[in-house]
């Protein structure tokens, strides 16, 4: 999912739908807000809706930035999701984790792909194992 709009400003730049107080931080720190960021990310991709729909860029700015609301998490969200997501936005940044342990909490929900939808490997291109191999003036000849 997109979100097109971009705010810039003197004080800010970024886009709305996942904003931070980022423009006060230095680059130390600055993984902090793409931790912030990725747990919005995360609850896109779970609930397929774009982050504060219906509300303008400004109005994201505002709610997330001075009032500190954060996107609802659905009931029936995978619970160690949700918990990923929910620290992920912690008000006080450094509470929130690092990416490596937000790995190490991902790594076991980690599953196999076992659909029928599962890309196929690409089919052999060379001779068929325990066959002879037949180059082109083999066919050639048995066509002529």
């Amino acid at each position: 999912m997109k979100n097109s709009t971009f705010l810039s400003s003197r004080s800010t730049a970024g886009t709305s739908g996942w904003p931070q107080k980022c423009w006060e931080m230095n680059l130390q720190t600055r993984s902090i807000c793409d931790v912030y960021s990725f747990g919005v990310i995360l609850w896109e991709l779970c609930t397929l809706q774009q982050p504060w729909g219906g509300m303008n860029p400004m109005q994201v700015v505002g709610a997330v930035g001075f009032q500190h609301r954060r996107l609802d998490i659905p009931e029936n969200m995978d619970p160690a999701i949700a918990d990923i997501i929910t620290k992920c936005w912690q008000i006080d940044p450094n509470l929130r984790p690092s990416f490596a342990e937000i790995m190490a909490a991902l790594k076991p929900l980690q599953k196999p792909i076992t659909s029928s939808h599962a890309p196929k490997p690409p089919a052999a291109r060379g001779p068929v194992k325990g066959q002879p191999s037949r180059n082109l003036e083999d066919r050639t000849s048995e066509q002529g």
